[in-house]
Parts: C-alpha cells; sequence; structure tokens
C-alpha cells in the first residue's frame, strides 16, 4: 500500500484550511448570505437533472427530446436569470 495516499480525514483537513485562507474572516452568521444561494441553485439544478432523466428514459436517449424546454420547470436560461438575481442581491 502506498504510504503516501491522504486520509480522508486529511483531505478534510486540507480543504477546510484552503477555504479558511480563500474567504478570510467571516463571521458565521454572514455564511448564511453565500450559502443559501448554492443550496438554492443545487436544487435547482438537482430538478433539472431528475427531469432530464425522466424524459431521456421517456425518449429511449433522445438528448435533444429530453433538453426540451417543456419538460423542465426550470431552464437553463430561468436558472441563470435566477442567479444572476441572486448575485446583485449580495
Amino acid at each position: 500500500m502506498n504510504q503516501n495516499k491522504l486520509q480522508l480525514s486529511q483531505l478534510e483537513q486540507y480543504l477546510a484550511k484552503a477555504a479558511w485562507i480563500l474567504k478570510g474572516p467571516v463571521d458565521a452568521s454572514d455564511f448564511k448570505v453565500y450559502i443559501f444561494p448554492l443550496l438554492f441553485f443545487k436544487r435547482l439544478s438537482d430538478v433539472y437533472d431528475e427531469e432530464f432523466k425522466l424524459a431521456l428514459e421517456e425518449s429511449e436517449g433522445d438528448q435533444e427530446y429530453a433538453a426540451l424546454p417543456e419538460f423542465h420547470r426550470y431552464t437553463k436560461r430561468k436558472l441563470l436569470k435566477v442567479i444572476y438575481q441572486l448575485l446583485k442581491k449580495l
């Protein structure tokens, strides 16, 4: 076994330290300004992926059919618009 392998806990520590260095000192209550929009976008993205997968199964693998806006509550254009509006509020 390779002794230079990084353990999961070490990776988590390195990533946490890197995130701290990148973001700088931020009060914990201020994280909601960043986290909530990210969680919201992640949910919208997941919904789009679920709808795409369902449409793909219904169309027997036709990706163009599965990407039609009729099958999605949130199109990529709508997602970008929502993200833009959220970022303007930051």
